[in-house]
């Protein structure tokens, strides 16, 4: 394998290709409650706080799992760690077809979250000790642009299959491609020495690893930036978007599939042109800061319209895809300040962010839009403006706070 060389090798392609491919499996699951959304409160009966509850409950565990699992792909290496995973996945998402009641789906979207939390940090973590430094960037975008096609997946396609074979069929096929993807795992990624420490810490020093990292300066400012980046776009698309389009406009399963097919669509091609612009500029905090700027910017727009022309809304989808595109600039960004013993530790402290604060904006957005009465189950449009808002004046105050970081002061 040569992975300095201008392109990657045979081999390195194919790893790559399969940690991809799984992740996207993992994409799909954390993101598949909002266009199904409204089919599950009719069915099971569930209100808009147990609906946030229901999704968020995914990145709640996914988050809870990131410090073990920091310290676990340290010690015992990304392969190890993705086979466990998937088997954890594998009955969550069992589970979830079966699911006869809120708590049961819950349960399921508890252990979905824990068997998903692996799929983008432990190949992270192996593509960091791997490949040069100057690659990383581009294949964190390469990850989580075709993992983004399982956020494709959870649209359209998710619709049109719940459609015809109905979503708990759907489900069960979902937990054949996770088994499917557990085997390319352990065919494909070699195990080697270097993917884990050579002289194992202790728990206490590996305990001590986490608070060095969270003592680096720059550490919160990045920290606050996965809490927003990440959440402003699975809020809309993996979550309200799809009640938000039924109870405003009136559109059904089919339609709101389609429309948010747009800003998953623009997401891939988002990550690829943000990647691109930061290897050609080699600035990462310039970006970021833009990205972000542009998100609170739609999402305030979104909230003072509150019911734009059906052209005007599928204008702002497409492009509201396209702005949080900068994540795989932000993960590199947090990467940089890491010395190579604490990339698990602090990849999997950044991602605590980034799911964390998904959790929390989901939670905190159904107990919002439970504080406005709803009408035969379909809540108001002031409901949703009030939620677009809120994101919107976080990921500003995020924006404040790392903007004042003076990255010279970070880690080498």
């Amino acid at each position: 394998m040569s992975p300095a060389g201008p392109s990657l090798s045979r081999d390195a392609a194919v790893l790559v290709g399969t940690l991809a491919a799984i992740y996207l499996v993992s994409q799909f699951l954390r993101n598949s409650v909002g266009v199904i959304a409204p089919d599950l409160a009719r069915e099971i009966g569930l209100s808009a706080g147990e609906i946030g509850l229901l999704s968020s409950a995914f990145f709640f565990s996914f988050a809870a799992a990131q410090i073990p699992l920091g310290i676990a792909l340290d010690r015992y290496g990304p392969k190890r760690c993705m086979l466990v995973c998937a088997t954890i996945a594998f009955v969550g998402t069992v589970v979830f077809a079966v699911a006869a009641s809120p708590s049961g789906l819950i349960a399921a979207r508890v252990l979905m979250g824990l068997g998903s939390s692996c799929y983008l940090m432990a190949p992270l973590a192996l593509y960091a000790r791997r490949f040069p430094p100057e690659r990383f960037t581009a294949l964190a975008g390469i990850q989580i642009g075709i993992g983004t096609v399982g956020t494709l997946l959870v649209t359209a396609p998710l619709a049109f299959a719940t459609a015809t074979i109905g979503w708990r069929m759907t489900f069960m096929a979902v937990a054949g491609v996770v088994i499917v993807g557990a085997i390319l795992v352990m065919l494909v990624v070699e195990e080697k020495a270097a993917d884990r420490a050579q002289h194992p810490e202790t728990f206490a020093e590996s305990l001590s690893g986490v608070a060095e990292v969270v003592r680096m300066r720059g550490f919160w400012p990045l920290f606050l930036m996965n809490v927003v980046a990440y959440s402003s776009y699975v809020m809309i698309v993996g979550l309200w978007g799809g009640p938000y389009l039924t109870h405003v406009y009136g559109y059904g399963l089919v339609t709101r599939g389609e429309l948010l097919m747009f800003p998953a669509l623009s997401q891939i091609a988002g990550v690829v042109i943000w990647g691109q612009v930061q290897r050609l500029t080699g600035n990462y905090k310039p970006l970021v800061l833009a990205g972000s700027l542009m998100t609170a910017a739609a999402l305030a727009l979104l909230a003072a319209l509150g019911k734009p022309d059906p052209l005007v809304l599928g204008i702002w989808l497409a492009l509201f895809g396209f702005f949080p595109g900068f994540l795989p600039v932000l993960i590199s960004h947090g990467r940089s300040i890491l010395p190579p013993r604490l990339v698990g530790r602090g990849m999997t402290l950044f991602n605590i962010g980034s799911m964390g604060g998904t959790f929390v904006a989901q939670l905190a957005s159904g107990a919002l839009i439970d504080l406005f009465p709803a009408q035969a189950g379909v809540y108001p449009l002031a409901a949703y403006q009030a939620v677009f808002a809120a994101q919107a004046v976080a990921v500003l105050a995020a924006c404040a706070v790392y903007a004042r970081w003076r990255e010279g002061a970070s880690h080498p």
